[in-house]
């Protein structure tokens, strides 16, 4: 078996981004007890996905320009198992809200975790998730219009606007930090 998958999750830091994303989302789970509050599965989704986006890039980037392969399936393939490792942790952790919702979230808020590790650099990749969230935590879910895109997070499964924002957050994301990687 090769090294490199190791040495790959080294330089990402991704055994503390599992640790981080393990901690947070349960810490949130076990303080929400039973209550299903949409807000509180958001700010569990949104930790899950600020501790996977600051896994995205590497400690030393020149390390990686020097790589005699292409990075951007690498780049995809990581972005798709952490959201399916959120994902998962979520669905098993606390019944915080519904399937639909989680997994709306979590491919919202991880699209948006990739678009800060593009825009911002690993370092700071966190910081547009966790916005997100906290602008729900203050707002109050609106139903129709501009609001169901903002608090998108905090919307009901069956809303449309909602999902529509999330997969296209997703993607976006996906995509862009695919092609780009992270920020140097």
């Amino acid at each position: 078996m090769s090294r490199w998958p190791l040495l790959y999750a080294r330089s990402r830091r991704i055994p503390a981004a599992v640790v981080a994303a393990v901690l947070g989302t349960v810490g949130v789970g076990l303080l929400a007890g039973d209550a299903g509050d949409p807000r509180l599965a958001a700010l569990a989704t949104a930790l899950g996905a600020a501790a996977l986006a600051t896994s995205l890039g590497s400690a030393d980037p020149a390390l990686d320009r020097t790589a005699a392969f292409a990075w951007p399936p690498r780049r995809a393939a990581h972005l798709l198992l952490g959201a399916a490792l959120l994902a998962g942790l979520l669905l098993l952790a606390a019944p915080l809200a519904p399937e639909g919702v989680l997994l709306r979230d979590v491919a919202g808020l991880t699209g948006l975790g990739a678009l800060g590790a593009t825009a911002f650099g690993a370092d700071a990749a966190w910081s547009l998730p966790v916005a997100w969230a906290a602008l729900t935590l203050v707002v109050p879910p609106a139903g129709g219009g501009i609001g169901s895109v903002l608090t998108w997070p905090v919307q009901p499964a069956a809303c449309t606007a909602a999902s529509a924002t999330a997969i296209t957050l997703g993607c976006t994301g996906l995509l862009v930090h695919t092609a780009l990687g992270c920020r140097r």
